[in-house]
């Protein structure tokens, strides 16, 4: 399988942002905000109504979860359109590399993440979410990890930690929202990423991107993803050791 590296596109950092987005003029500065202020649960009502396997039940017996339905509460917040963001009629005069460009460094400190992918990467990652939409991913902090939980479920991402889903439940807010746009899939061979901090408090703008980027790849690199089937289709035989492993993380 071709590299992952050389088909998502990584994000590069103009030394003077806003220099360059007023430049080209193509973002749309109303709000900062990117989704409508809406209750996670009051919006994408068809979002994650399925039930758990039930295998999941005996590799969560240590306690995260305290029902057979998987976060029933944990949908996306409602994302405004790519139209509402940025002004498409003049990006479709962009090359792919320098939309891509500008796409990431607009979104530089604002505690949101802009990045990209081919298109027939992104495909991939639809096909793998499509059959296995959840894992966990350990977020390495200071001396030890927090483990994160992923469901994808595309054009969406979602994370939130383990232990506050354990604490509260199908009432757990995500602490990091994704969503895939594909306006210029067909055009330009490029899907447009844009990743949204919930809570500052519970992650940093760097730990999204990281965690983004490694959910990434274990759905898009053949030897991960095997760890992610296991997950959601051989729950007894996962061991979380062996995500550990694959991120040259220790075992604590």
């Amino acid at each position: 399988m071709q590299k992952l590296s050389s088909l998502v596109h990584r994000t590069t950092f103009a030394p003077s942002i806003a220099n360059h987005v007023a430049k080209t003029s193509l973002f749309i500065f109303a709000s900062e905000w990117p989704f409508s202020i809406l209750s996670p649960r009051s919006s994408c009502q068809d979002f994650q109504k399925e039930a758990i396997p039930l295998g999941f039940l005996k590799w969560v017996s240590l306690g995260f979860f305290r029902t057979s339905r998987f976060a029933t509460g944990f949908t996306a917040l409602q994302p405004r359109a790519l139209d509402s963001i940025m002004d498409i009629e003049r990006a479709k005069d962009k090359s792919p590399e320098d939309l891509a460009s500008i796409w990431d460094d607009y979104h530089l400190g604002r505690g949101h993440i802009g990045t990209s992918m081919k298109a027939k990467l992104y495909h991939l990652l639809e096909q793998r979410a499509a059959d296995c939409q959840y894992f966990v991913i350990p977020l390495w902090r200071g001396n030890g990890y927090t483990t994160m939980f992923a469901q994808v479920k595309i054009p969406h991402m979602m994370f939130t930690g383990l232990e506050d889903y354990k604490a509260r439940g199908t009432q757990a807010s995500p602490y990091l929202t994704v969503c895939h746009y594909m306006e210029f899939a067909e055009s330009k061979d490029l899907v447009l990423i844009r990743g949204d901090v919930v809570f500052p408090s519970k992650l940093s703008d760097s730990e999204a991107e990281w965690l983004l980027e490694t959910t990434q790849s274990f759905y898009l690199n053949d030897v991960r993803y095997k760890l992610v089937e296991r997950f959601n289709k051989q729950t007894h035989d996962f061991e979380f050791k062996d995500v550990l492993q694959a991120l040259d993380m220790p075992l604590l």
